[in-house]
């Protein structure tokens, strides 16, 4: 398989825990990132494959080159006015779905990224959905599904709080889950994956066959852009009354909420490099 968890080695949990307005944990991570070539290289074909499998490049290519492909049908672009942000959201979400898959072992169907028509436009449907089966070949009310709203924040460009941009964004995801579900069920039947398509049809029925639902909203930052303050005031650790408090009280499963902020060093360069990577490695 194309998958790789190597990269992940530098999410580091900085032991950090903050709190929205209303009382809610905040986990903060870092992501520690190096100029390591052989797990940037790993890292670039796990990444290039959520676009495109490596196995049907050379059918979808026609007469470009692999790169060429990449690089002016599949990729976001890293010129035009809107391919830079797709870009970090693209990135943002994927990285989310790897901590959610290799640190909290929820399964992830990585189908979304290559499903796009225009390239510079984000997906449709909720950003990341897991799932967890609790064991068996039965599902049980332990079975578990995680859906994240992700949002990202690599210049100067924004200036709202990301972190309450996706909270807001997650209260509307149980609006569209049934859609989102069955998008995942229906792509992994059309790439002859029907065991995988059966693992989701699960869960399209929470009335006949329970599980637990959790949602999450996830902000990552790049390092030169994240203040804490914009989070929290760090000495009492609980955000001011302000345009940038986090809040989680509007939230319909607010008890059932993860709240997560991953932040690294000049972030933006590191997915201009990435997609660089991918493309000349392909």
């Amino acid at each position: 398989m194309p998958w790789t968890s190597e990269h992940i080695k530098w999410l580091v949990d900085t032991a950090q825990t903050l709190k929205s307005a209303d009382g809610i944990d905040i986990k903060v991570l870092e992501f520690r990132h190096e100029r390591d070539d052989v797990v940037l290289s790993a890292w670039a074909k796990h990444f290039r494959n959520h676009y495109c499998l490596d196995s049907d490049i050379d059918f979808m290519r026609g007469e470009d080159s692999r790169g060429d492909y990449l690089t002016n049908l599949k990729f976001p672009s890293d010129s035009t006015q809107l391919g830079p942000a797709v870009r970090a959201g693209d990135f943002a979400e994927i990285l989310v779905a790897d901590y959610l898959e290799w640190v909290l072992s929820f399964w992830i169907p990585r189908v979304r990224w290559s499903s796009k028509a225009v390239r510079d436009e984000s997906s449709k449907g909720s950003d990341v959905i897991g799932f967890k089966i609790a064991g068996g070949n039965g599902s049980t009310s332990r079975d578990a599904m995680v859906v994240f709203e992700v949002k990202a924040k690599f210049s100067k460009g924004t200036t709202t709080n990301r972190l309450q941009d996706a909270i807001n964004g997650s209260a509307k995801d149980h609006v569209r889950i049934a859609e989102s579900l069955h998008f995942i069920k229906q792509k992994l039947f059309y790439q002859n994956q029907s065991d995988d398509a059966k693992l989701v049809e699960r869960f399209q029925s929470p009335v006949d066959r329970p599980f637990e639902k959790l949602h999450g909203a996830a902000a990552v930052f790049t390092l030169e852009e994240f203040d804490v303050s914009d989070l929290t005031q760090v000495d009492a650790l609980k955000i001011p009354v302000s345009s940038k408090s986090t809040e989680v009280r509007a939230h319909p499963f607010r008890d059932q909420l993860i709240l997560l902020v991953i932040s690294g060093q000049d972030m933006m360069n590191l997915v201009h490099d990435l997609y660089r990577r991918a493309s000349d490695e392909a």
